[in-house]
């Protein structure tokens, strides 16, 4: 993913923003006013920190990008593991992942989503581990501790943790209502015995405490430790992020429109030449997310009809940071918003493609055909690969994509 990365060699898209905020911190004296107070500061500093050790340049700022790029697909494979516990299909889970282009695009650019993605994908990996032992408090430490990193990169990375909350919450309440299914099976997503040891205070220290120490750990070389700064802060970033008046923009969409790929966002396009044109599109492999579609709903039939466990999870780390944007009040989408869930969505493939008896060569065989997507869609994927009108032309199937 390192290849062409400091092509081009200005800021595009919402590098303006980022970039300029993460160079403010390594000021010897933190300017007033502080850029992008709109966002936590973790994903900032770690590009001020790539600044700091490969300079100010394209790779300076894009190369932490990259490496939590590939950091995320390591999380995949880590939640095909704990979902599948097999490494066959993890290692096909992650394939995919990479294969949909959205993450490869969006770890090829200096923003925040690719930090909160993969924090956020080691967290569901943790959960999904500890979801299936007696002892969980280990693995859900874990989860919460990365959870709280993924929220201190973008508060879109409270998603997963609210997920984890609810799942953790409702199994409990099922067990105090002494709820039980008559023909119950190990396979089931809710068991009366599940987790026996694990008490209202750990629930509290993993989902709760850990998250909120992390999280606001990550303010210190800020604010120090100013509680009034602390909070100035926090109420400074709930403002920007759920203020209805904000202005249109050429590329927004609206979430229910995001797994049909009805709008890209186009990160980059300049005239490179006289019939050339470098292209960086996020718009996400179609072969991918719209297979995705039917396999959810085969999640959501097994999960209703035979109540099973992986299928549940795949449902609820899918859904829930994709729905969670349906209950803010913006006004202001955007397609790499969907980055989580389309991301995750590999999951569910993986699980369709090897349900019950079928042949194993499918999945493989789908693995293959998401590589070829990919591959044509390279060209406006990447600014350093170039393509022609003619090319770009031709992957624009649809007008809502130019």
């Amino acid at each position: 993913m390192l290849v062409g990365v400091t092509t081009p060699e200005k800021f595009y898209f919402d590098e303006v923003h980022y970039v300029p905020a993460a160079r403010q911190m390594l000021e010897p004296v933190m300017p007033n006013p502080v850029l992008n107070p709109m966002h936590p500061p973790l994903a900032k500093q770690l590009i001020a920190l790539s600044i700091r050790s490969f300079g100010d340049g394209p790779l300076g700022w894009r190369y932490p990008g990259v490496l939590f790029g590939a950091l995320s697909i390591v999380a995949v494979y880590l939640c095909g593991l704990a979902l599948f516990a097999s490494p066959g299909p993890a290692v096909a889970a992650s394939l995919i992942a990479f294969f949909n282009q959205m993450l490869f695009v969006q770890s090829r650019i200096a923003m925040l989503d690719i930090f909160a993605l993969a924090f956020g994908l080691f967290g569901i990996a943790a959960f999904m581990y500890g979801f299936r032992q007696a002892r969980p408090h280990l693995a859900f430490a874990l989860a919460g501790l990365a959870f709280g990193l993924a929220a201190a990169c973008k508060w879109s990375g409270l998603f997963a943790l609210a997920v984890c909350i609810v799942i953790v919450a409702a199994i409990r309440l099922m067990q105090g209502w002494r709820t039980q299914f008559a023909d119950g099976r190990d396979g089931d997503w809710y068991r009366p015995g599940l987790w026996p040891d694990f008490r209202y205070y750990h629930f509290a220290a993993c989902f709760v405490l850990l998250p909120a120490v992390v999280y606001l750990a990550t303010f210190v070389p800020l604010h120090g430790l100013s509680v009034s700064g602390l909070v100035e802060a926090q109420r400074r970033i709930f403002s920007d992020n759920t203020t209805t008046a904000i202005a249109g923009h050429t590329y927004m969409s609206a979430w229910p429109s995001w797994p049909l790929l009805v709008r890209p966002v186009w990160y980059l396009f300049d005239k490179i030449g006289d019939d050339r044109i470098a292209a960086v599109v996020l718009l996400g492999n179609p072969v991918v997310l719209w297979a995705a579609l039917p396999a959810l709903a085969i999640c959501l039939r097994d999960w209703i009809v035979t109540r099973r466990a992986d299928a549940f999870l795949v449902l609820a780390f899918y859904f829930g940071p994709y729905l969670a944007w349906a209950l803010l009040p913006r006004t202001l989408g955007f397609l790499y918003y969907y980055l989580p869930a389309a991301t995750f969505a590999s999951l569910a493939l993986v699980y369709v493609l090897r349900r019950g008896n079928s042949p194993r060569w499918w999945l493989w065989a789908f693995v293959a055909i998401a590589c070829a997507g990919f591959a044509a869609m390279l060209p406006i994927s990447a600014a350093f690969v170039g393509t022609s009108m003619e090319t770009f032309v031709r992957l624009m199937l649809f007008q809502s994509w130019i």
